[in-house]
């Protein structure tokens, strides 16, 4: 099994007619994707893809077209929180947004909507999720990913990418692996993602991957240690940042108490996860774990 998305999932791509959309749309068809449509105002009627793939004006006529459930969005940030709230009145169940620097406040308005709604919104300004094999929305590469009992949650692209190698290199695969993304204001956050792969038979250990800023690792470990039964690897980045400084995503500053790295990987462990001080130390730890 695997959460969220699987080899039935059908996809809109919001902006296939723009290059990073058309590029993105091409790679996760050649994994096996299936997108349906796209979506791209004012050029309904067309074909994108060398001629493959409709091309839609709006969200809700392509819904009615296609019967997708799944749409992923590659719009400036200025209009992307307007895709997102297209595609939820269109009711598509999941939407995964890769645009980055969306504004707080069309954010504020977009996931009020999508909550209201119950649909799954991944994202923003992550790299999307990938169902070993099966299915793959966003821009990882997918060819570093190996079918297995795994489950990968990060707020960090480029680490979720290090702990799939990392995994791999110890001979573990993945079930599913997503990016849950680093703004303030996201879809689905760490917690949510850990009861998800709680509850999917096939998942097995689970990899968390935080950074500083916020109370989500905070929250979702306090969670896990009431609710959670299987074995999770966390790790925090940011642990020489100084506070009061912004690292990489819009989310990671840190304000003081349990928002910097040492104090989140304090309570993780006081929670009874697994933390490691370095990426490179996941695959392995896990390793150990699953073959106790």
């Amino acid at each position: 099994m695997s959460i969220i998305v699987n080899k039935n999932t059908k996809v809109i791509v919001q902006g296939i007619t723009g290059s990073e959309g058309s590029f993105h749309a091409n790679q996760m068809i050649e994994y096996g994707t299936k997108i349906v449509g796209g979506v791209t105002p004012g050029k309904g009627g067309q074909k994108a893809l060398d001629g493959t793939i409709p091309v839609y004006n709006s969200m809700r006529e392509a819904k009615i077209e296609t019967d997708a459930n799944a749409s992923i969005i590659f719009v400036p940030p200025r209009f992307a929180g307007d895709a997102i709230i297209e595609a939820a009145n269109a009711n598509i169940e999941t939407i995964v947004c890769i645009s980055e620097g969306i504004p707080i406040r069309d954010m504020l308005k977009a996931k009020e909507i999508v909550d209201e709604k119950g649909i799954t919104l991944i994202g923003p300004n992550c790299p999307g999720i990938i169902t070993v094999d099966e299915c793959k929305l966003g821009i990882m590469p997918g060819f570093i990913a190996k079918k297995g009992s795994i489950g990968v949650i990060s707020k960090s692209g480029t680490l979720t990418y290090e702990a799939i190698a990392q995994l791999v290199m110890n001979g573990l695969g993945q079930t599913t692996a997503l990016g849950i993304g680093g703004d303030p204001i996201i879809g689905t956050d760490m917690k949510s993602a850990i009861e998800l792969f709680e509850n999917d038979p096939d998942t097995e250990g689970i990899v968390v991957i935080g950074e500083i800023g916020g109370t989500m690792e905070t929250e979702a470990a306090y969670w896990a240690q009431s609710h959670c039964s299987k074995p999770i690897v966390g790790f925090i980045a940011g642990k020489t940042a100084p506070p009061g400084r912004r690292m990489g995503h819009a989310g990671a500053i840190v304000s003081g108490g349990e928002e910097t790295a040492e104090a989140k990987m304090r309570i993780m462990d006081e929670c009874g996860i697994n933390v490691c001080e370095s990426p490179s130390e996941i695959g392995i730890t896990m390793k150990n774990i699953i073959n106790k």
